[in-house]
């Protein structure tokens, strides 16, 4: 049950920061945002605030801001149409009622001739039965109601089209953006929580009965060399120790100002098919002020380049498709982490927000990469790309994804078996 908390919690809290990068630069270019999701798939709570749908969907696997004229979603209303108009105290129309107009006695029955609700917000049209012909002026906010669900019709200069490029590629750059300043924020706080973790190879923490202890390690030794070979940070002292399972290796620390030879033997332990070496020290923390300020740009800078790294890999066929996660192998990392303590989960969610943000960043379609790729060509070109054609490319895109969503989630609950 933690774990599900945990991972409920963390994943509302990347998707919702994500989600509420969009939401916040769309209605800051004036756009309208008619729905701010949490998931895919069925409702299963909403509420409507300020023009925007919030709601919380069944299927955790990502979630969205619909922005108008991002795709289809008013009928259009073509010459014969019979409508029911209601009309505000300015007397603009304030609701248009499609269909079931017996339900609202109180409509004004038209048959249109033509309607703009894009730019000169207008509909014309005749009473049933008679000639003269009548213009009635629409609300800006007006309401465009179908099978008596309501839905605010979005002039032009609403629209996400209407805008600046400039506006546009903020509007999609800012959820990633939004990741990476959640990521800078959390590893920040690990900082003065915990410290830093030092750069050089020092103890912090000697395991009990472990080999360290054994061979005479103590907290506050700094290894400067292995076998005679130079030692110059904790990242060399690990890597050299896991390549030694169950093998004799001469550690040279610095204790207090004097180097000693300390003689050790690592255990081994299995991970995934190999084995590697541990000797059972935890690397020593940092208490500078300075460095906490700075530690979760450090961070998300490496944490990002090690990602983009194993994507460049992914791509020259040096890394194998069956070591990405989808959310049930995310699912079952997280239960690992939670096991190991609270700084341990904060960490691993700082490393899922760099990951999200650069995964939405790649100029795939339908991911906000892709999509800025278009906004730059039309910055480019001068013109925008043909709506259509563009909506193809992002329809294929999606359902690539899903694709591939549902190969690596399959992927996932083998292991899980296995």
């Amino acid at each position: 049950m933690t774990t599900v908390i945990a991972f409920i919690l963390m994943f509302g809290l990347l998707v919702f920061v994500h989600e509420w990068g969009h939401l916040i630069f769309a209605k800051r270019a004036g756009m309208l945002a008619r729905e701010f999701a949490i998931g895919f798939g069925p409702k299963i709570f909403a509420f409507t605030r300020n023009e925007t749908l919030y709601t919380i969907r069944l299927l955790p696997i990502g979630g969205y801001v619909r922005v108008a004229g991002e795709d289809p979603e008013i009928i259009e209303l073509k010459a014969g149409h019979h409508i029911g108009l209601e009309f505000n105290d300015a007397g603009n129309v304030k609701r248009i009622i499609v269909n079931n107009k017996s339900k609202h006695p109180y409509a004004r029955v038209i048959e249109v001739e033509r309607a703009d609700l894009d730019h000169r917000l207008v509909i014309e049209g005749y009473e049933i039965d008679e000639e003269e012909k009548l213009f009635f002026d629409i609300d800006p906010k007006a309401m465009f109601v179908v099978d008596e669900k309501e839905t605010q019709i979005a002039p032009y200069n609403r629209q996400f089209g209407s805008k600046t490029v400039p506006q546009r590629a903020m509007q999609l750059f800012a959820g990633p953006l939004m990741n990476f300043v959640l990521a800078i924020i959390l590893f920040m706080i690990l900082g003065f929580v915990q410290g830093v973790p030092a750069e050089e190879a020092l103890i912090g923490e000697v395991q009990p009965d472990s080999p360290a202890e054994q061979a005479g390690l103590q907290s506050g030794d700094q290894v400067v060399a292995i076998d005679n070979e130079s030692v110059r940070s904790w990242e060399e002292f690990t890597t050299i120790v896991r390549e030694h399972p169950e093998e004799e290796v001469s550690l040279t620390v610095n204790r207090e100002g004097q180097n000693q030879e300390l003689p050790v033997t690592p255990r081994s332990l299995e991970e995934g098919d190999m084995e590697i070496g541990q000797v059972g020290v935890a690397r020593a923390f940092e208490d500078s002020f300075v460095k906490k300020l700075t530690f979760g740009f450090t961070q998300t800078y490496d944490w990002g380049t090690l990602i983009l790294t194993n994507l460049g890999m992914l791509v020259t066929g040096q890394f194998s498709l069956d070591m990405l996660s989808g959310p049930v192998g995310i699912y079952d990392a997280t239960d690992q982490v939670v096991q190991t303590g609270f700084t341990n989960f904060v960490m691993w969610t700082a490393i899922l927000s760099v990951n999200l943000g650069i995964i939405n960043l790649l100029p795939l379609p339908a991911l906000d990469g892709g999509r800025l790729i278009f906004v730059g060509l039309e910055g480019v070109r001068g013109k925008p790309i043909d709506p259509q054609k563009e909506g193809i490319v992002h329809f294929i895109g999606f359902a690539l994804l899903m694709l591939l969503m549902l190969v690596v989630t399959w992927n996932d609950i083998q292991r899980l078996f296995l």
